[in-house]
């Protein structure tokens, strides 16, 4: 191995060391990518009917989505308090129900034992001394969100300088294709994030009929939040199923078995029609990739690595097609 190899080797190590101690640093600053791409859409939409320059525009755009999340919250906001409430009330019946369900089925003896091993009360009670901790977590969520939206509004208010900077740090003879790649990955996250917020906010609605039509209770809380896990594909809708199968568990069986298969065809409706529909001309993942990166980013990052495991992917993905295989692999001889 001569010297400059080592160095190269040296260089890269210190590099994976310094991006590891800034993980926190960078998931915050690509969450502000991700939110300013959002505003960037909005924008340019916008910009298309009034002609205003951005300033202004960014100001109405964050007033459009001020006021209109203020209507929505006023709207809904009232009733998700009650449902909130009626399920914490209703939370204990719930579970001597399921252990009660569990405890009549015959080939699941040990499982009983093992719930009622977990919620015990000498192992709920230690959990006391850890809200302090998880008081100071969502404290620390808070502000790294607040830190995300104040990046997010100043990249949106000037995202020509930040891209130009960008290029001018990239070597002369890659210049263009850095234009490019970055044009591309603005695209398809831009597209992403749109046809994902559409996808969302039709699963919420339709699970949001669908369970008041069946009168399960909690419907519009059930709703919501199935509709906000629509963006943590794979794991995110089965996850949110849980919660009004288990609400309709406490009205009868026969109902819950009717919420799994209302939730059964909206998922197979979102997954097989509703997002490839909306994404066909932005970005394809596959249901492996997405679920790896889940799963990665989770242990490594916890619950904001779920979250922004997608988008991630999406930029990657674009930067994989036009760096790896066509600067690369296509012009392999």
């Amino acid at each position: 191995m001569n010297a400059r190899t080592l160095l190269v080797a040296l260089t890269l190590i210190m590099l994976a060391l310094l991006t590891w101690q800034l993980r926190w640093v960078l998931l915050v600053l690509f969450g502000a990518v991700v939110l300013a791409v959002a505003l960037d859409v909005l924008i340019n939409k916008l910009q298309r009917q009034v002609h205003w320059p951005r300033p202004l525009t960014l100001a109405t755009v964050l007033l459009i989505l001020l006021f209109g999340g203020a209507f929505a919250l006023q709207l809904l906001l009232p009733e998700l308090v009650i449902q909130i409430q009626q399920l914490g009330r209703d939370l204990p019946t719930l579970i001597t129900k399921i252990k009660s369900v569990l405890g009549e089925t015959s080939f699941l003896p040990d499982l009983d034992q093992s719930i009622q091993d977990q919620i015990s009360w000498e192992r709920i009670q230690p959990l006391g001394s850890q809200l302090l901790g998880y008081a100071g977590g969502a404290a620390n969520g808070l502000v790294q969100l607040l830190l995300m939206s104040l990046l997010a509004t100043l990249l949106a208010l000037d995202p020509h300088s930040h891209r130009e900077m960008l290029i001018a740090a990239t070597p002369r003879p890659a210049r263009e294709e850095m234009a490019e790649l970055l044009d591309q990955c603005r695209k398809a996250l831009g597209g992403w994030l749109a046809g994902m917020t559409i996808s969302a906010t039709t699963v919420f609605a339709l699970t949001w009929a669908g369970l008041s039509l069946l009168k399960v209770p909690l419907a519009l809380l059930s709703a919501l939040v199935c509709g906000l896990l629509t963006f943590v594909p794979t794991i995110g809708p089965t996850a949110a199923t849980l919660l009004p199968m288990a609400v309709a568990l406490l009205v009868s069986p026969t109902l819950m078995l009717q919420v799994l298969i209302l939730r059964l065809i909206l998922q197979n409706f979102e997954a097989f029609l509703l997002t490839p529909l909306l994404l066909r001309r932005t970005v394809n993942l596959l249901p492996t990739v997405a679920l790896t990166a889940q799963l990665s980013l989770g242990a490594l990052l916890g619950l904001p690595g779920v979250l922004l495991a997608l988008p991630l992917v999406v930029v990657l993905q674009v930067g994989v097609q036009q760096v790896v295989v066509k600067q690369i692999m296509d012009r392999w001889v």
